[in-house]
């Protein structure tokens, strides 16, 4: 008996999911009879749905409907929850830190492969802004989307509960930076989701409140172009939201946000979203890589050079054929990465059966963003949408997209619920430290029974 082909997928995000659940039907047959072996490396054991992390941190989804788990949808995979350390591809070896090597302290677990893809996403890009390591919140996962929504709230406990003027001053500023899809969209939620909160907290108005956007660049949502963008700017500046273009943080240390325009803002919220880079793995591969850190890939999703690697979206540089520019490439974004993870998993599949490969190709359709509820703006095939029409559409292209059937029946009977009941505005922030109830009582003392 021949030994099996092994297929080791690092990342279990949108694209790493979506590879080995369509190499799971192309390859079922194998699969089945042990000819074929497909592992899956995530940090976490579930994909999370990032379109909806906004929502989430609104309270408009559960978090529990934005993840799916791996172990689920991938059946016929072996799903190990760790990190990629280092890929050693002359030797076909990829070196695994799990919570079991941790606890123990043993090395990282040595994976061989033979058929190695590599979709690791992307991690905050952080600068070496002085204070923001200690004070600053980040937006990529669904915890942070928790925390966050957790995190305002008690901000409106602390200024309603407070006769410091200062302290309700720093409570009540909200600081973005960061005018990509992430920041506008968490924070335009977060503020709609405020603003209703504010009628449940004494003394507390919206008018109270401070909520500031910092982008480095001269507009905000490139995507939808420069029309929307400065519709975006208006509709946000409208509701009273501060929004300071070709402006940078310079510092946030001791709780104070410091802009290079001069401006200073005492706050104990400041939420970075200032784009993304490459995953780190990516350095210790030793394969080609663009100025940019993502790897070089050919139009057929395979790095070039190799005929045993593979990798697409954040983490690969892929030539945009329908482009009229030489050698432009796919822009990182969701549209991009959900269609070459499907040509990608294609021409794994046909790889291993000796048949021919086809080329990934997709004209840029346009772009969907919310704005807060029931306001959006969108850019599809030429059209630009405003306002409801746009947030519907927003809401109807990301519930498509969701993946399960189940997902998306719990999701739309959330929403329908949304707007027949009021926001729910309970902040659990005791589910970030569970064991601190325990610990209080534990030092308090041992009770009249235990003395």
């Amino acid at each position: 008996m021949t030994d099996p082909t092994r297929v080791l997928v690092v990342g279990g995000g949108n694209v790493g999911m979506a590879v080995a659940l369509r190499l799971q039907k192309h390859l079922d047959k194998q699969l089945r009879r042990g000819a074929v072996q497909i592992t899956v490396v995530a940090p976490d054991p579930y994909m999370t749905y990032q379109p909806f992390l906004a929502e989430a941190a609104a309270g408009s989804v559960q978090p529990r409907h934005v993840v799916v788990p791996l172990r689920r949808m991938l059946p016929r995979c072996r799903v190990l929850a760790g990190r990629v350390t280092s890929v050693d591809h002359p030797a076909r070896t990829a070196c695994v830190a799990t919570l079991a090597t941790a606890e123990t302290g043993e090395p990282p677990l040595e994976l061989a492969y033979d058929q190695l893809v590599l979709v690791p996403g992307s991690v905050t890009r952080v600068l070496p802004v002085p204070g923001l390591a200690e004070y600053g919140i980040g937006f990529t996962s669904v915890e942070e989307a928790i925390g966050l929504r957790n995190h305002v709230l008690e901000q409106l406990d602390i200024a309603s509960s407070t006769r410091d003027a200062a302290l309700r001053e720093a409570a009540l500023t909200f600081v973005f930076v960061g005018g990509g899809y992430a920041g506008v969209e968490a924070l335009a939620e977060l503020e709609d989701m405020a603003r209703y909160a504010t009628r449940y907290y004494t003394g507390v108005r919206p008018a109270d409140m401070r909520w500031i956007l910092v982008e480095a660049t001269d507009r905000i949502l490139p995507e939808v172009g420069g029309r929307l963008g400065e519709y975006a700017v208006r509709s946000l500046r409208e509701r009273g939201i501060d929004v300071r273009l070709e402006t940078r943080l310079s510092s946030c240390t001791e709780r104070v946000a410091e802009l290079d325009d001069g401006a200073r803002f005492p706050t104990r919220t400041l939420v970075w979203t200032a784009g993304v880079r490459p995953n780190p793995v990516l350095a210790d591969t030793g394969l080609p890589r663009n100025e940019r850190g993502r790897l070089l890939c050919t139009a057929t999703l395979r790095v070039e050079g190799e005929d045993a690697v593979w990798s697409a979206g954040d983490a690969a540089a892929v030539p945009d054929l329908t482009s009229d520019e030489p050698g432009a490439v796919c822009a990182p974004n969701a549209q991009h990465a959900v269609r070459q993870a499907r040509v990608l998993a294609d021409n794994l599949a046909a790889a291993l059966r000796g048949a021919p490969l086809r080329d990934y190709r997709h004209r840029y359709a346009g772009s969907v963003a919310s704005l807060g509820l029931h306001k959006g703006i969108a850019y599809v095939y030429g059209h630009r949408l405003k306002g409801y029409p746009a947030w519907l559409m927003h809401r109807a292209y990301h519930l498509g997209k969701l993946p399960t059937v189940g997902r998306k029946a719990h999701v739309l009977a959330e929403w329908t619920l949304a707007g027949l009941f009021k926001r729910e505005i309970v902040a659990l922030g005791s589910l970030e430290h569970p064991r601190a109830e325990f610990e209080l009582a534990t030092r308090s003392g041992r009770g009249p029974d235990g003395d």
